[in-house]
């Protein structure tokens, strides 16, 4: 409400209507908060660690109201060479059915080449917005929750060795990751690594790293992910160690084609909860994958 005195004995009340005086803009380090409030107003769990990883990771546009509350917001994660992931597509109900996620992704995507392909993992809800921006369903994950980690007794391979992640080790694991992801990411791994509670890496026996993992500690959920692995015995060896000792809830999100990874997640109390789609621009298939990758970072960071 905007007050405006006439004289000290009579004044005029005017009113503006919030949603009509929108402002779309690229949030900074003192947005977090409203960022953090923006996504609890429809359920999300992001917390002030998770949002300033994204923002050193990549950029966060989205819409302010006259009184400079965030109303909606995307985010766009450029990767090292010619692939991008785009995630946390929010827009507070009040605000709805003006088009903001619309022009809050259309930013995201404005702000890469051409050449970019630009992949997400939707909600359901999103979908029909994305398809309008000429996105594809090219793939699925499997989002497994458990609040009971039933521990299972795993072959031991004698021939790796499991450890604590070191600084040294980091060129190897952007490698791996790169050739199970389809493109390189350094800037986010160093952050989600450094965000992280615990970082594993798997080496054989010539001391050469195999595989990784890390888990990070969220107000809801302790999320695992990336898991790298050569196979789903190392991949289930890595997820075991992440969890060992935690109290609480657990979240994984699994690329398609994992039903090896999957079995051992079931029988070790995670539950299937959805199965949202992988969808993509700028191509028409996934990026190359050598089937390494047993476990996502998180739906935002594709």
């Amino acid at each position: 409400m905007i007050r405006i005195e006439i004289n000290k004995n009579r004044s005029i009340s005017k009113h503006t209507d919030n949603r009509t005086v929108l402002e779309l803009v690229k949030f900074d380090k003192y947005d977090v908060l409203g960022l953090i409030e923006l996504s609890a107003s429809v359920g999300w769990d992001y917390d002030e660690h998770e949002i300033r990883t994204v923002m050193s990771s990549g950029k966060i546009y989205g819409h302010k109201n006259s009184v400079g509350k965030i109303v909606s917001s995307a985010v766009i994660i450029p990767y090292d060479t010619d692939l991008a992931s785009i995630g946390m597509v929010i827009v507070n109900e009040e605000y709805r059915g003006l088009g903001l996620g619309k022009k809050a992704t259309q930013k995201c995507i404005d702000s890469v080449s051409q050449n970019t392909s630009i992949m997400l993992i939707s909600t359901e809800d999103g979908k029909p917005l994305y398809e309008n921006l000429d996105f594809k369903t090219v793939d699925y994950v499997h989002k497994y929750l458990s609040d009971n980690y039933i521990p299972t007794k795993l072959f031991i391979n004698r021939e790796i060795t499991l450890e604590k992640y070191s600084e040294n080790d980091i060129n190897e694991i952007i490698e791996l990751d790169s050739a199970a992801f389809g493109d390189k990411r350094r800037k986010l791994l160093l952050n989600r690594i450094n965000q992280s509670k615990h970082c594993f890496v798997v080496r054989n026996l010539k001391g050469k790293i195999i595989g990784f993992g890390l888990s990070i500690l969220g107000p809801v959920n302790l999320l695992i992910g990336p898991i790298v692995a050569p196979d789903s015995e190392t991949a289930a060896l890595i997820i075991d160690r992440l969890v060992l000792n935690h109290q609480g809830n657990l979240r994984i999100d699994v690329p398609f084609n994992n039903d090896e990874l999957m079995l051992f997640l079931e029988k070790s109390g995670f539950v299937k909860v959805s199965n949202p789609p992988i969808m993509i621009k700028n191509s028409i298939n996934m990026p190359y994958r050598n089937k390494e990758l047993f476990a996502i970072t998180a739906q935002i960071f594709g």
